[in-house]
């Protein structure tokens, strides 16, 4: 006979609730931290803190959306850290804007015709394109990644950006200009101008 009291099933029923989680949470906090121990961390933490505080969900949104809110804190923490320990913004040099000059003519205008991006927000509801997305992101440098995930994913201004990792307004704004380029060009090499 099971002697386990009705308040122990419930912990380890929630407990297996978030457990379904992990992996996803994980994927999401490496493409901010391309770090494996700092994602684990960021996890683990968040893992900890939904079970701390289960009786704030309210139910309102999906479970994953709920620890995805609290995992996005739990990375900003870990940039901020990260950030306290850099001493300059070298850290987030990572190359140049010439990569991307051969893309534009001596005016400013695209020198080819960018591939037919057809119904964008069709591409958005497939699958298959937020895994050729995570793939494009991969590729990208760490910083460069970061900022642009803390801008176009976690929602971010530039303002905060800055904060958070101890960079300047310029800086960040060549990290996504950066980010977007390389995107692009991934995207339409791999999805857009792909045979699907």
């Amino acid at each position: 006979m099971d002697m386990t009291k009705p308040s122990e099933i419930s912990t380890q029923v929630k407990s297996q609730e978030l457990e379904a989680h992990r992996s996803s949470l994980f994927k999401f906090a490496m493409l901010q931290l391309r770090n494996q121990a700092q994602a684990e961390d960021a996890v683990q933490e968040t893992m900890l803190a939904a079970m701390q505080g289960a009786e704030r969900f309210s139910g309102n949104s999906s479970l994953r959306t709920w620890l995805t809110g609290i995992l996005k804190h739990k990375i900003l923490d870990q940039i901020r850290k990260s950030a306290r320990e850099r001493t300059s913004d070298l850290a987030y040099d990572e190359g140049s804007t010439d990569d991307f000059d051969a893309l534009f003519n001596e005016r400013g205008a695209h020198a080819e015709k960018p591939a037919d991006w057809g119904n964008p927000e069709a591409a958005l509801s497939q699958r298959k394109f937020f895994e050729i997305l995570e793939r494009c992101m991969e590729g990208l440098p760490k910083n460069t990644a970061r900022v642009f995930a803390m801008r176009e994913i976690m929602g971010l201004d530039t303002k905060e950006i800055c904060k958070d990792t101890g960079i300047s307004a310029t800086n960040c704004g060549v990290l996504l200009y950066r980010a977007r380029m390389a995107l692009r060009l991934c995207l339409d090499e791999r999805w857009f101008g792909a045979n699907r």
